[in-house]
């Protein structure tokens, strides 16, 4: 991301608002707790850029959160281009569908739970988990902007009870949180039971987005990333299988009775 045009003018805004308040490199880096040469790194771009730094820069700059906002965008200007299409879809639907055999969907995840299954790709360091967590952590504040979209989430009983011992502190966590978005009108989360054994939606996830103008864009994911979907053929295909994994779950009430059962069958 650093090489990216908005991480640039990050770094140039930083520089500028420090100069206009008249702040040498050292008395800022004292102001938001960090050394003077680690102020230098940032600016030049030689240390990645910092969430934790950002925030208390705005903060003793008085910008208004002007460099963590700008930090988001950065993020999402990082993003791998066969993305891009797809975050720019959910951030303007008015209707959002998800099915998700394997996992909880990424706009209902925890932190802790997004955190441990990004660290499953071993490939990925420190700075690159904490900037894809930062990324889907923003993403899910589509939900909760003043005209959020009207969200519908479709995964297996297998999600809920996919925990060791080890796992179980963090998957109560999340088994609460999304309780807590079932409460709110626009969000809707179904459960399919362990006692549908096949249904057509086990083949893949896939999440469907509406937008203003009546038409729907699909994405699919895989190993390598994911591909949105547009053709108007492969959509309405989706469309339909969305029918039938929606039909074969509990309704909205019986799904929340079913994750509290689970939870309370871990004590």
């Amino acid at each position: 991301m650093e090489g990216e045009p908005t991480a640039e003018l990050i770094r140039t805004q930083l520089r500028r608002l420090r100069l206009n308040a008249e702040l040498s490199q050292e008395e800022f880096g004292k102001l938001v707790h960090f050394s003077g040469s680690q102020v230098s790194a940032v600016e030049l771009g030689q240390r990645p850029l910092d969430r934790f730094f950002l925030k208390r820069a705005d903060e003793v700059l008085g910008t208004g959160g002007l460099l963590t906002s700008l930090l988001k965008l950065a993020e999402r200007d990082g993003q791998p281009s066969w993305f891009r299409p797809w975050l720019e879809a959910e951030r303007q639907a008015h209707q959002l569908r998800c099915y998700q055999p394997s996992l909880v969907p990424g706009l209902l995840q925890t932190e802790n739970y997004a955190r441990a299954m990004i660290r499953t790709d071993d490939m990925l360091s420190d700075d690159e988990v904490g900037r894809r967590l930062a990324v889907r952590m923003d993403r899910q504040s589509v939900l909760v902007q003043p005209n959020p979209p009207k969200f519908v989430a479709v995964i297996e009983e297998a999600v809920l009870r996919r925990a060791d011992e080890g796992f179980r502190g963090l998957m109560t966590e999340q088994i609460v949180r999304l309780i807590e978005c079932s409460d709110r009108s626009q969000i809707s989360i179904h459960v399919i039971p362990d006692e549908v054994s096949l249904h057509i939606g086990l083949t893949g996830p896939f999440t469907l987005a509406r937008g203003g103008d009546g038409g729907w864009i699909g994405y699919l994911e895989n190993q390598l990333g994911g591909t949105a979907i547009d053709n108007d053929d492969d959509v309405a295909i989706l469309l339909s299988r969305w029918e039938s994994v929606r039909s074969e779950a509990l309704s909205r009430r019986q799904s929340i009775e079913l994750m509290k059962e689970v939870m309370t069958s871990w004590s």
